[in-house]
């Protein structure tokens, strides 16, 4: 596990930047790939770049249950508009949130992975240490699974809807034995909001009560911090 940390989250995000650049040069074909705020600076430069992702396949860690892909809340709706519509790619794999069978929607979506082997994994982390939606307690082999969301992860995602009612309770999640089966993992985190996790999944013990200190069982993986969220390290 390698933690580079910089001074802010543009520096950072340059840095993600540079990898997934090298990687598809170097051959890469799969990215895993994520919502939430820490990798939108990361597509703003994907988007700005000249790079071409017309022959790239992304598969998403996650999906709200319940909502369709046109719903401003959902993560295909996130994605189109920060990445997707702006940077063609040859597939895009997101979970169905609106998946009639839930309880097949999981193995389906396995088989997504399974079939579109992931060569480098974007991630970010909760505060309680959570890695898509992998809430502590989750199992650090499992597959892709239909998750209930914590109470904290459902305060944190209030600030996205306009009612705290309207936050959904059940997401799909590729599970951390998927993600631990890609080729490279880069992890974003940002702000001192943060710190408490990256320690613990840096420095602490592999527990399921902190779900991404998983990565450490992983031979590549980069994460990429600003000063804030590595304020907490033993070693700077």
């Amino acid at each position: 596990m390698q933690v580079r940390v910089f001074n802010n989250k543009d520096e950072a995000s340059a840095a993600a930047f540079d990898i997934i650049k090298d990687g598809m040069q170097n051959g890469a074909k799969v990215l895993g790939l994520a919502t939430g705020s820490s990798p939108v600076t990361l597509y703003d430069k994907m988007v700005a770049s000249d790079l071409d992702f017309s022959n790239m396949t992304s598969v998403n860690l996650d999906e709200y249950v319940g909502l369709s892909g046109d719903n401003d809340q959902s993560y295909r709706y996130f994605m189109n508009q920060h990445l997707f519509n702006k940077k063609p790619f040859k597939e895009t794999f997101v979970p169905n949130g609106l998946a009639t069978d839930a309880d097949n929607e999981p193995a389906r979506y396995d088989k997504v992975i399974a079939e579109h082997p992931i060569d480098i994994q974007l991630l970010g982390i909760g505060r309680n240490g959570h890695i898509g939606f992998n809430e502590p307690g989750s199992d650090l082999k499992g597959g892709t699974h239909k998750v209930a969301l914590t109470q904290s992860t459902i305060d944190a995602n209030a600030r996205f809807f306009a009612n705290k009612d309207d936050v959904p309770r059940y997401a799909y999640s590729m599970g951390i034995g998927s993600i631990l089966k890609s080729k490279k993992i880069i992890l974003l985190a940002f702000g001192e909001s943060k710190a408490d996790a990256i320690k613990a999944t840096v420095e602490g013990p592999v527990t399921a009560d902190v779900p991404a200190s998983a990565l450490q069982n992983h031979d590549d993986v980069i994460i990429l911090v600003d000063k804030e969220a590595a304020s907490k390290l033993s070693q700077k």
